[in-house]
């Protein structure tokens, strides 16, 4: 536990190619902040010098405070420059008093030069710098003034060390940076260095970094969404000098109290002794209700054991906090629970890029957060166990889908050897309702005019074969899943589909007569899932049914156009293709999967 740990005790560990030093300060009295504690500031130099190639700085103290690369190497080039001074004999005392009998000239002023590059430089390397000018222009004067040619060349050893050392920090960066917030500087005030020092900030139970400060833009629009005591509020930044828009997400749980986050710390721990099993993840939802009611009650313990007062609002809340960070995928699901979220994207190498997404209203924009290797690590585990599917250097693609209550997605992930640095994962949200014709007809969205929504509920009522073909990220599917509102309740609908996209459970909570089955991924190595073309042909089989393909991809094409010519005076056989003009789809169909075209012949539109 990290509250049995030390007062500044530290380990070192590698999430990729970086080396990240984490202190614990659960038992220290000062602030976990390099830039607001002299004291901090010191001890995490001292480490620095017998830690080589540290590029992240974590101080934990109920919440953790990580310094990124940029921030670390200021701190580092400190830490070279203190040890290259203090271990360099020209700037001992011997070597700066030429003449014994002189050295009562010098003593005093050296004795402040002593405190300042042994103590103060490491502590508060600005003061440091100030005072070394003060000291200089002083024992300038007093050279100016000196008669005695053995004192003068005592006092010229002297203020040349000074110049020396003078000269070596400013050429440190974090002098360079601070020098334009200097003029209203007052000697020992470290307010200054919150303007280079900005760490990201996260309860001790995330691993997500989320950086909580405000960016100096534009705000384009403030919303909030959920409802209650779960609401998160989301700001909108535009920027002059650059064309990127930033999506800022304030979640619930950083508004907690320290008491609280220390509540919570110890539910996770507890918790996290839990070892899921894969029968436990067959049903998700089902694993989220009980580890909600588990949480639930472990937090009215802890509660009842620290003699806390919570209102039962504020126990769900953390129920739902802790449930997010355990079984769940922390901020992730946050994001796709916003409406106006539609897709999410985590690039590889995790930790050094924020999570990326697309919004309805301002296209692609880039977040605050920062997910850990640690926590891209838990979701491909708990992906995998989701879906029942291999992810690994043999295996390095995996498609599935995620349900949650407030949403559902299709989550693609990938790894090595495919991307060289790491897991990277796309999440694309689903619409929470099905698409329908009259939705697509109405003026805000105008995807169909009623004449054609009126003739395309024509052919499904005339059973029709009909593929629908688009680019990516057109809305195939959501027109594909529109169709199926249009079947009659009494007809059976199978669809077929790799990862579910089509709203099947929608459909049936309508009261819809719908089996979904599911093939295998066209992009993973054959194992125990149904081929496609196999799950296609296999639904000619299951009776008088409408068929739905999700996408054809490969040489599942052949069977679909087979169960088009053999369903065509039956019912609706329907799916999507990726392909940008009629003529496209003809030339991908034939040309490039192979389909006979005497089978082409069998669409209908």
């Amino acid at each position: 536990m990290a509250t049995d740990k030390q007062c500044f005790e530290y380990e070192t560990y590698h999430e990729g190619e970086n080396k990240i030093l984490k202190i614990y300060m659960e038992r220290c009295t000062f602030p976990p902040s390099i830039e607001y504690s002299d004291t901090c500031l010191a001890k995490v130099v001292d480490i620095l010098l017998q830690n080589t190639g540290v590029t992240s700085i974590i101080l934990t103290q109920l919440r953790e405070y990580e310094y990124d690369y940029s921030q670390t190497h200021l701190v580092v080039e400190l830490a070279l420059l203190y040890k290259r001074i203090n271990k360099d004999d020209r700037f001992t005392y011997q070597r700066m008093v030429v003449d014994p009998q002189h050295e009562r000239y010098i003593r005093a002023s050296y004795s402040e030069f002593q405190r300042l590059i042994s103590k103060k430089l490491k502590e508060d390397p600005l003061e440091a710098y100030v005072k070394l000018k003060r000291l200089e222009r002083r024992e300038k004067e007093k050279f100016e003034n000196v008669i005695d040619p053995r004192h003068k060349q005592s006092q010229q050893q002297f203020l040349n060390i000074i110049q020396n050392i003078i000269a070596m920090i400013e050429q440190l960066k974090i002098i360079q940076l601070l020098m334009p917030y200097t003029s209203d500087y007052k000697v020992g005030e470290r307010e200054i260095y919150g303007n280079v020092f900005h760490p990201t900030t996260r309860p001790d139970f995330m691993y997500t970094k989320l950086i909580t400060e405000f960016p100096e833009g534009e705000l384009a629009e403030s919303y909030n969404f959920m409802s209650g005591s779960d609401q998160s509020e989301v700001n909108i930044f535009s920027f002059e000098d650059n064309i990127k828009t930033m999506y800022h997400l304030t979640p619930p749980e950083f508004q907690f109290s320290e008491e609280v986050y220390e509540l919570l710390d110890d539910a996770k721990r507890i918790m996290a002794e839990h070892k899921p099993t894969r029968e436990e993840f067959v049903d998700p939802q089902r694993i989220r209700e009980v580890f909600f009611n588990i949480g639930k009650d472990l937090l009215n313990d802890l509660v009842q054991h620290k003699s806390m007062t919570l209102e039962e609002e504020q126990v769900d809340q953390l129920a739902q906090a802790l449930l997010r960070y355990t079984v769940g995928f922390g901020l992730i699901e946050l994001l796709l629970a916003d409406p106006k979220v539609q897709d999410v994207n985590i690039n590889s190498p995790t930790g050094e890029l924020p999570i990326f997404i697309v919004h309805q209203d301002y296209g692609d924009c880039y977040t605050n957060i920062y997910p850990t290797r640690l926590e891209v690590e838990s979701w491909a585990t708990k992906l995998r166990l989701i879906s029942g599917r291999p992810l690994d250097e043999a295996n390095p693609i995996l498609d599935t889908e995620l349900k949650v209550t407030g949403f559902s997605s299709r989550v693609s992930a990938i790894t090595a050897p495919l991307s060289p640095t790491g897991l990277a994962f796309s999440f694309r949200r689903h619409r929470d309702y099905p698409w329908t014709f009259p939705l697509y007809t109405q003026p805000k969205i105008r995807y169909l005019n009623p004449i054609a929504a009126g003739l395309l509920s024509f052919l499904i009522d005339n059973n029709a074969a009909i593929l629908v073909a688009g680019t990516r990220s057109s809305g195939k599917t959501s027109l594909l899943g529109s169709f199926l509102t249009e079947i009659m309740r009494r007809i059976r609908i199978l669809t077929i589909e790799d990862t579910f996209e089509l709203p099947g459970e929608s459909m049936r909570a309508l009261g819809y007569n719908l089996e979904s089955l599911k093939v295998a991924s066209a992009l993973s190595a054959p194992g125990s899932e149904v081929d496609p073309s196999i799950g296609i042909r296999s639904t000619l089989r299951m009776g008088d049914s409408a068929i739905f393909v999700g996408e054809v991809r490969s040489k599942e094409a052949v069977a679909l156009f087979e169960a088009m010519r053999i369903g065509a005076a039956a019912n609706v056989v329907a799916g999507t293709i990726h392909a940008d003009s009629p003529y496209g789809v003809f030339d991908r169909v034939v040309n490039d999967i192979g389909v006979p075209k005497t089978s082409f012949k069998a669409i209908d539109i």
